[in-house]
């Protein structure tokens, strides 16, 4: 089984919920019914869990009264072999998505608070369906996504005390010992090619055969698909297929990563084809770094809407709409060109959107400068390059001589731990995975 994170944060919500349910969204395959399940089993006496999309009569007992005796009594019938009893019992609503009542229901179980009460579904960001009354402040949300790099170097069976070791080099600017380096390495490379999905890390685990997880990311690559097919409008749904399998092209052939509509078809513009990047965004599906037209606190005054790069929300999903061959040259470091830079770029954007940041970049024609990646964390900025050796960061260092505020700026490449004449750390492209939460 594979060890995730948010078992932890599950149980913080446990002891702190403030008579609040959860809900537990994100994109789908990303492990949440799993872990969600296991909390369960772990922590509570009995788990009465009902899957809307697997068992669509469970409906019926959301269609009347909501409150919370009677549809404690309607599932004691339909669940006769569960005790339901008031604190030893979790009830996971599964895809809740496909009952809009039982959405509505979550402010009544929070209210009684007898009751601990998980939902859990994909695409709730989408208006397909809408709940009659939503919850607004009778839930707490906690974001899903697939494993990070460190919860994929626990699957490979790496232990804390190795992980510490490298925050330790980070926190103390220390080369990492070089035998330890190509070996974290390897690792990271890995990760690129398999991604953060469960159920291929999973087979990889079991396998180690990277036709198998190949496999694995095809099948949730058209389960993607159909999820766009069977829930986006019908205006949407052939656009938004298009926007989503041409970031492939848009990430990885070209040295501008800037969303370009004319990738789509020729002549293609904003007007057509923005909407269906909302919808793609709105269902978990991409995430978007955003330009920004200046280095500065707060970043979201700065922000263009229309200006962007997209992202798939795990790296396997991206690698899933190329050439199997991609993968051999990631993990036996071929790679040559534009597609190295794009692929470790798309990997440090990855491993920052798995730690819950916000992603900008910026560019400026007129002076020549861009900045790979710009987080913010306690009221600063923090410019972040990507390099796939450790070549001179013009832009970076222009950026940091010309103002005074920007006190912190990394530079990750396929080497070892540094810090440069200008002050800038440099790093490890898999030291992204340990940034201190500022």
């Amino acid at each position: 089984m594979l060890r995730r994170k948010i078992i932890e944060q599950l149980k913080y919500w446990k002891k702190h919920k403030n008579k609040k349910c959860l809900v537990v969204q994100g994109a789908r395959q990303t492990g949440k019914t799993f872990a969600v399940e296991y909390f369960g089993k772990s922590e509570y006496e009995e788990t009465v869990e009902i899957n809307f999309k697997e068992t669509p009569s469970v409906k019926e007992i959301f269609n009347g009264d909501l409150n919370v005796d009677d549809m404690v009594m309607a599932l004691r019938f339909r669940f006769p072999d569960k005790k339901i009893v008031p604190e030893k019992t979790l009830i996971f609503l599964d895809e809740i998505q496909e009952c809009e009542e039982a959405i509505t229901s979550l402010k009544f179980w929070a209210i009684d608070n007898r009751y601990d009460v998980i939902a859990s579904g994909s695409l709730l960001g989408i208006d397909y369906k809408r709940a009659s009354s939503y919850p607004v402040g009778y839930v707490d949300y906690l974001n899903m996504y697939g494993l990070d790099f460190e919860e994929f170097l626990w699957g490979m069976g790496i232990a804390d005390d190795m992980i510490e070791m490298l925050r330790s080099c980070l926190e103390n600017r220390k080369p990492v010992p070089v035998s330890i380096h190509n070996t974290v390495m390897d690792h990271f490379r890995r990760y690129i090619a398999i991604g953060g999905m469960p159920e291929a890390v999973q087979r990889y685990v079991d396998t180690r055969d990277f036709r198998e997880v190949d496999a694995v990311q095809n099948n949730i690559l058209r389960g993607y698909q159909y999820d766009i097919a069977h829930y986006a409008s019908a205006e949407e749904k052939v656009k938004a297929e298009k926007c989503y399998l041409t970031l492939g092209k848009q990430l990885l052939d070209k040295e501008n990563h800037k969303f370009q509509y004319k990738e789509i078809e020729s002549g293609a513009k904003a007007q057509k084809y923005y909407s269906s990047i909302e919808w793609l965004l709105r269902a978990d599906i991409i995430h978007l770094c955003r330009l920004v037209t200046d280095v500065r606190y707060d970043l979201d005054d700065y922000a263009r809407n229309d200006f962007f790069r997209a992202y798939t929300t795990d790296m396997s999903l991206l690698l899933a709409m190329r050439d199997f061959a991609l993968k051999q040259h990631i993990v036996e470091n071929t790679l040559q060109g534009n597609t190295k830079g794009g692929i470790y770029e798309c990997a440090v954007a990855d491993v920052l959107y798995k730690k819950g940041y916000p992603l900008y970049f910026y560019k400026n024609e007129t002076t020549k400068r861009e900045i790979d990646f710009i987080i913010q964390a306690g009221g600063r900025v923090i410019p972040i390059e990507v390099k796939s050796s450790n070549s001179r960061s013009n832009s970076l260092n222009r950026i940091i001589k010309s103002d005074p505020q920007i006190t912190l700026a990394y530079k990750f490449i396929d080497g070892n731990v540094g810090v440069s004449e200008d002050g800038i750390i440099i790093l490890p492209l898999y030291m992204a995975a340990f940034l201190p939460d500022y």
